[in-house]
């Protein structure tokens, strides 16, 4: 390894960014099935401002979207507005700037990589910055969510952007003015992302404190009022509406909307009853939520969810985990090397502080562990693999004869290789047939359906029920129902909207069909279950497996 590659690192960085490219443009309008209904509501949302300049519920530019009483950071939604200026609202477009980004990501990994390991008594950091980048490129955690309308997906490559700007400004100031423009602009992003891109800068504040103090005034102070002046509209925005908050308040483990707190309640009243003191200690509401952040925390580094499981369906192939098997042993020479190799000791409490946070935010949430939380686990595992497969390669070289080098090299190859094209399999043909429930499929077919056929009904009552929830959002959404009308419609007197939502024809609402006036001019569009044996049935749509997901009936 002791040849120059300098000449062939460009076209080494080209080739990786097409094939990550081709992974992540493939059939993104197929592949996952359908939008779920967050997708479907950023691009709705992104539709009615374009517009507008009012999101559904008609508020001015927000910085945060109401959506389905979630609250979610808004920035993503600017995001899709050039390109659905552009092509249209589809589901191609809303889920563009996530590829994009994670490009970007790719791209940016092998700099940041390179700046870290440059000088710092490691071999070769070009080539680990390329295996880097090669590793996030075919990573199976990176393509699912950098092929889907996800915010967490820019929120992580807004921390890479940012990280690789702060070791840019310790040379030359002025980067630090975008490192702070990009960590700043993280809590638009994605929620996790105000916990975490304040802990990640607080990190590397705290480990190169000695280089920024002797750094000009001008530019520290520029950068911290920079990152105020970022920041202050939506501190603003949570101080003035704690409803913005609902989304984090629903999800802690420490809230009192959750089951948590329920469980903890009831074994409270049982020790009581039991007068079991031990019990009534262990079972301390305190107590109880330390050892629920503690376990949450530590179930990020179970292999089984890593390599085998992973987590909700939506969030990863079928019958796979977020790595490859392969990488493991790489991945922990790599940790070996970082920790006990010639790094400097800033860099190994960077690398090792990194991966020690990540879990923070996603630990104190329930539903643990969780891959969209934790999606800045994601450059760290490419560099880990990275290093360890080069420290590896020396490895071989030095105890191993040329012949057995080859053999090794091409077991692992053709294992590696295997692995990858069984991914492959597992995303782009299988990952539509086991998840297309989960993925909320039908409602395109639906709603042509119900669209070719609406002058033909007087009313059009859909349900609203599970796994037909916010149903009124994919029809919006297919529809490209006209923003102006549904605010004008969906605006009550008082001056909030209709919990139902009730525009057109379209009435979205529970089916009780024992109790349905069934009037002639009126279509059904409902679950399976909600219809009886002699509905008159004109249409059903099946999920992408064959079972039936939704039925349109006509009123008789």
């Amino acid at each position: 390894m002791n040849i120059n590659i300098e000449r062939f690192i460009p076209i080494s960085l080209f080739l990786i960014i097409f094939i990550a490219g081709l992974l992540r443009l493939w059939q993104i309008g197929n592949v996952p099935p359908s939008p779920d209904w967050d997708e479907a509501a950023l691009g709705y949302n992104a539709y009615s401002i374009l517009n507008t300049g009012r999101d559904e519920y008609g508020k001015f530019l927000p910085l945060v979207l109401r959506s389905f009483d979630d609250y979610k950071p808004g920035l993503y939604v600017y995001f899709i507005i050039p390109f659905l200026y552009i092509f249209g609202l589809t589901l191609s477009v809303v889920r563009l700037p996530s590829v994009i980004f994670g490009l970007i990501s790719i791209f940016v990994l092998y700099f940041l990589v390179k700046e870290i390991l440059n000088n710092n008594g490691f071999i070769n950091e070009k080539i680990v910055g390329l295996l880097s980048s090669f590793m996030l490129a075919i990573s199976p955690w990176h393509i699912q969510f950098s092929r889907i309308a996800f915010e967490s997906s820019i929120g992580m490559s807004f921390n890479l952007l940012g990280t690789f700007a702060f070791f840019k400004g310790l040379n030359r100031p002025i980067y630090l003015i975008a490192s702070v423009f990009f960590f700043a602009s993280n809590v638009y992003v994605y929620q996790s992302n105000k916990v975490f891109s304040p802990l990640l800068l607080l990190l590397l504040i705290i480990i190169y404190f000695r280089t920024i103090i002797n750094i000009s005034r001008k530019y520290l102070i520029l950068a911290v009022v920079f990152g105020v002046i970022i920041s202050t509209p939506l501190i603003i925005s949570t101080l003035t509406d704690s409803s913005t908050l609902s989304r984090a308040r629903g999800v802690a483990v420490f809230a009192d909307q959750t089951q948590f707190l329920k469980r903890n309640v009831q074994r409270i009243i049982q020790d009581a009853k039991n007068n079991d003191r031990i019990g009534l200690i262990l079972d301390n509401r305190r107590y109880q939520y330390l050892q629920a952040i503690i376990s949450g925390y530590i179930s990020h580094f179970d292999l089984n969810w890593l390599l085998i499981s992973g987590d909700l369906p939506r969030h990863h192939a079928p019958f796979m985990g977020l790595l490859y098997i392969w990488e493991l042993p790489f991945v922990l020479v790599g940790l070996y090397v970082i920790i006990f190799g010639k790094l400097t000791k800033k860099i190994k409490l960077f690398l090792i502080g990194w991966y020690l946070i990540v879990p923070i935010p996603a630990s104190i949430t329930s539903g643990v562990p969780h891959s969209i939380r934790t999606l800045n686990f994601l450059p760290l595992y490419p560099i880990f693999t990275a290093i360890g497969l080069v420290y590896s390669y020396y490895f071989l070289q030095k105890k191993y004869s040329i012949l057995l080098q080859k053999i090794i090299i091409i077991g692992f190859i053709f294992f590696a290789g295997f692995q990858f094209l069984y991914f492959i399999n597992q995303y782009f043909i299988q990952l539509n047939y086991y998840t297309s429930q989960e993925w909320q499929y039908g409602y395109s077919e639906a709603v042509d359906y119900v669209k070719k056929h609406e002058g033909e009904y007087k009313k059009i009552v859909v349900t609203n029920k599970p796994p037909l929830d916010q149903s009124y959002m994919f029809f919006l959404f297919y529809l490209q129902y006209s923003p102006v009308d549904y605010q004008r419609e969906s605006q009550l007197s008082s001056g909030g909207f209709r919990e139902n939502h009730v525009f057109g024809k379209y009435i979205f609402r529970p089916i009780d069909w024992n109790s349905e006036e069934k009037a002639k001019k009126t279509l059904y569009v409902g679950r399976p279950g909600d219809f009886s044996e002699d509905a008159n049935i004109l249409k059903t749509v099946n999920y992408l497996d064959g079972k039936p997901a939704i039925k349109i009936v006509e009123g008789k």
